[in-house]
């Protein structure tokens, strides 16, 4: 089945058999089965039944929270480097000990898993998971261990 391609002037364009390019006004002699329509090459408009997705981030509070847990990590010796990486599925905030290193840590904000497992998870390099839950504050609690008095 050919597919039509229609650009902004409204006007079909194929290819023929033969290689070259034609438009509807041009394909009136040739038969239709020797003419090939061309797919668009523009991604669609987005629509209000299928919208385009937008970049998932962290909001201005959770990035607070990453911070300032950061700055402790990193005034302590801890840490060294972060990286912050947004896609259409989740926002990831990778920690790092040195700048060429695969990250030791990686929260991750994945809205899809909000109901499911929480949207918040903290992982290792390894993959393995640490926690996660819904409250950003929960989750990375568990990068944040702090000394308690043990008293004999």
């Amino acid at each position: 089945m050919p597919v039509r391609f229609r650009p902004a002037d409204g006007r079909a364009y194929g290819k023929a058999a033969n290689g070259g390019l034609v438009n509807e006004d041009q394909a009136g002699d040739a038969q239709r089965s020797d003419i090939r329509l061309l797919r668009p090459q523009t991604r669609p408009e987005p629509s209000p039944h299928h919208p385009v997705p937008e970049t998932v981030t962290f909001d201005r509070q959770e990035l607070r929270e990453i911070l300032n847990l950061y700055g402790r990590k990193v005034a302590e010796g801890e840490w060294r480097d972060y990286a912050i990486d947004f896609t259409r599925e989740k926002a990831v905030f990778s920690i790092f000990r040195r700048a060429s290193e695969y990250p030791l840590y990686r929260i991750e904000k994945n809205p899809k898993l909000a109901r499911k497992q929480g949207a918040f998870s903290v992982s290792t390099t390894a993959g393995l998971v640490l926690k996660r839950g819904q409250e950003l504050k929960r989750v990375i609690e568990v990068l944040d261990k702090k000394l308690k008095l043990v008293t004999t």
